[in-house]
Order: C-alpha cells, then structure tokens, then sequence
C-alpha cells in the first residue's frame, strides 16, 4: 500500500453531498481505499453483454522440464488489454506479454486482482480513474483491482503482465513500519514512488464501453458515463509507478539469496528485481547463483536487458523468460564460474516471479519454447 495523498477538488469531510462519490476499498471496507468524487454516477449502465475470454487453457509442465520461452517469437497484436499473450499461471497469478505499435486499448477492469505491468520498450501512458501514469522502459506499475484503466503506446512497445488474481500487490511487509512507512534500509522509498498526475476529464462524455474481467470471464458493460470523470480524490488505493533502476541493490561479501531482491509481494507469489551491482567481494567468492532447487516454488526470470553471464552460451537474449520449476535443479551455465572469477560486477537488468503453486502452460508459451534449452546444461 502506498502513502496516503490527496488530488484535485476533494471535500473537507467524507460522504457529504454533492459530487457523485466512489469507495474503492480492499478487503471490504477493513484495508486499503481512496474515494474518487466523480461529476456523474459511476454506476449508470445501459448495457450488459458477455463476451468470449479469448484465453487459452493451461496444461501442466509435464514432463517436468525447465523451459525458455522466447517472447521475439510471439506476434505484436493491437493492444495490451485484447492482445495479450497468456504465457503461464497458476490459480492466483497468470503471466502474459504484450507488444506492438502506436495505439490505445479499451477501457478495462480487471476485478479479480491488481495488475503488475513492467515496460520492457518503448513509453506509454497509463490512464486512469486516477489521472496518468507516464512510463518508461524499466517502469513497474501497480494497477489496483477493480481500477479503470487504458493503456496508449506512443510508438513500438512490449509489456510484461503480471496478474494476481485473489489478492493484492503489495510492498513487503518487511520494508514497512508498524503505521506503514518505508523503514531505514529498505531498497526503495516513498521518494521513489510515482502517483498518477492529475487529468482533466471534463470534455469526456458517455456513452462508453468498459471490459470487466472476473472469474467467470469477460464483460463487457455500456456506461452512460465515462468512468474518467473525476474532479478529485483521496486514500491509499491508487496505481503508482517505480522504475527498477530505483531499487538498491544488497550485495555482501558471499553472495546474497534471491529474497534481498524481493520487491513486491503478492497472493502466493513474489517479484524480485535483479540490476547492476558489485559481485561478492570475499576473496574466493562464488559470484554468481549457485545450484539450487526450487523445493516450494516454480520460478520464472525475465531477461530485461544487460549481460546475462550465469546463462551465456544458453540462448538466453533480452526478451527470453525462463521458466525453473520446482523438482529441477538449477545453476550457472558450464563455464560461466570461470569467467566470473576476473569480474567486479554484474550489469544485468531481470524480473523474476517466484510461484508457490506450479505453473501450468498456454499453447502460445509453448510454440515460443526454444525445445533444447532442457539441455544447455549438458553443452
């Protein structure tokens, strides 16, 4: 959860009359919310219809195998909300990829979790109920369930999707205090955080469709209204942006387990940021990731950008998405600690989701597969 802030034209006390307010609250009415003060009402339908899901059925990994999917292999579509590519999930989280040109999505909510968009090329402009959200490559933003939402690319751009579905994407409870301020150590800041920037919806006018995404599927409701007219807010739910270049890196003098990376929690599942830092500086350090298994978790890491040393000879590009599944034991490509030992540092930029539930598959990652990455360490 964020900080609290304040936007726009918002009343001295709550639930008075007057504008047409709206509670947008977790966990009932007991977590976090913001109240949104619209010119109309937001809940002015005049048409309901379902629409087909459009998502393909995932199948377990079986046989049990780790796997690379390259996303240069998956065809740009028109935008992030119609177009995305299901790459994997599990019952509480999916993971998609997004690209293509210049254009804007639907409308869209998605009701059954927050949504983690990373920008890995190009800029867009995520507009909201809120106000705006300009992002760069390497942007993280928080999309909070039920948030009303479009995304506009301004030239070739490609997503990273991180759904959770059931629950929340959160910072660590680890990084908070008590009354939920970024502790002293922490790897990033209030500072660093970006709100949306006001946006002035007052030539926007109704009718408007929206998408509705819940478990059962895809909606698609007729608003008398634009959801975009809101002349102010206030709370602690809101989407908001960081840049992964904004995380601090922990390094030591052996090397640091995956959690020091952690970034943001979700419903049984973690993001961690890898980027640039100095190796391990006890001499005769082991610098890069040592074997390990994966006993409780299905881990997932997106190559961002930079020099993928543990990997090199392995295929692995900017773009590439491995996927190391519980029940497989994995580590450094064969030679990669000889070449490690004359290094300072690391200049890789990388995404990784740990799941603790398995990871089935979509047809789509599947025809994206490099078949021999299962034996790149044998080469």
């Amino acid at each position: 959860m964020p900080y609290y802030r304040a936007v726009g034209e918002v009343p001295a006390k709550r639930h008075l009359r007057g504008a047409f307010e709206e509670l947008v609250g977790e966990e009932g009415f007991s977590g976090a919310s913001s109240l949104l003060y619209h010119r109309n009402s937001p809940s002015a339908l005049l048409a309901v219809d379902a629409l087909e899901s459009g998502r393909p059925a995932l199948q377990p990994n079986h046989p049990l195998s780790p796997r690379h999917l390259q996303t240069a292999k998956l065809a740009d579509t028109a935008d992030p909300v119609t177009g995305r590519h299901i790459l994997a999930g599990t019952p509480t989280c999916t993971l998609a990829w997004w690209s293509g040109g210049a254009g804007t999505s639907p409308l869209y909510r998605d009701a059954t979790g927050d949504t983690l968009a990373y920008l890995q090329q190009g800029t867009m402009r995520l507009e909201t109920a809120f106000g705006h959200l300009a992002l760069s490559p390497g942007d993280y933003a928080v999309i909070p369930a039920g948030a009303v939402h479009r995304f506009v690319s301004t030239g070739p751009a490609s997503l990273l999707l991180i759904e959770a579905h059931g629950g929340h994407v959160d910072i660590p409870a680890r990084y908070l205090t008590a009354g939920g301020q970024l502790r002293e150590g922490a790897p990033y800041s209030e500072r660093d955080i970006r709100a949306p920037r006001p946006s002035s919806g007052a030539r926007l006018r109704g009718p408007v469709e929206v998408l509705v995404r819940t478990r059962a599927g895809l909606t698609r409701h007729v608003m008398a209204h634009h959801p975009f007219d809101v002349v102010g807010w206030d709370g602690c739910a809101y989407p908001w942006a960081i840049n992964i270049l904004d995380f601090e890196p922990v390094t030591g003098r052996i090397h640091q387990p995956p959690p020091v990376h952690q970034t943001f929690q979700g419903p049984r599942f973690v993001v961690c940021s890898f980027v640039p830092r100095p190796y391990d500086f006890e001499p005769g350090a082991l610098k890069i990731p040592y074997h390990h298994a994966n006993v409780d978790s299905d881990e997932v890491l997106f190559y961002s950008r930079g020099d993928f040393m543990s990997r090199a000879g392995a295929g692995i590009n900017a773009g590439s998405m491995t996927l190391h599944p519980a029940g497989f034991t994995h580590g450094p490509q064969p030679g990669a600690l000889e070449r490690s030992a004359s290094q300072d540092g690391t200049e890789e930029v990388a995404v990784m989701i740990d799941t603790f539930d398995p990871l089935g598959l979509s047809e789509p990652a599947r025809q994206a597969e490099d078949p021999t990455y299962w034996g790149s360490w044998a080469s």
